[in-house]
């Protein structure tokens, strides 16, 4: 019987909000510190975030990210929507173009001759 590998456990250390965290994370810690720089970036644009509470900036902060995923979300959705109706035109201009053009000599068809 053979057991899978587990997924190497990394521990990192990440500033956010002015407090330090370990963390321990199956990503690549340098992956896990762009994320905490990212929180940490978007705690210290809140207005008056020095006066805050930690708890209260970091839920202000996840509430900000949450809403930019949202927001991501619904964008890459309607750009699916958008390519796949550009998708179906192109079909059907490639579809009525084929259905147009006279035949194709390659595809079998035989050549009359007089002679």
């Amino acid at each position: 019987m053979s057991r899978r590998r587990a997924t190497p456990r990394h521990t990192v250390t990440v500033e956010v909000g002015g407090e330090k965290h370990v963390l321990r994370s199956d990503v690549p810690p340098e992956y896990t510190r762009a994320v905490a720089a990212h929180l940490d970036a978007v705690i210290r644009e809140l207005p008056g975030f020095r006066s805050l509470e930690p708890h209260r900036a970091i839920l202000l902060a996840a509430l900000s990210v949450t809403d930019e995923l949202f927001s991501a979300r619904e964008e890459i959705q309607r750009l699916r929507d958008e390519a796949g109706r550009r998708a179906a035109a192109a079909a059907e201009l490639l579809e009525a173009a084929a259905a147009d053009a006279p035949p194709d000599p390659a595809d079998g068809a035989a050549a009359v001759t007089e002679g």
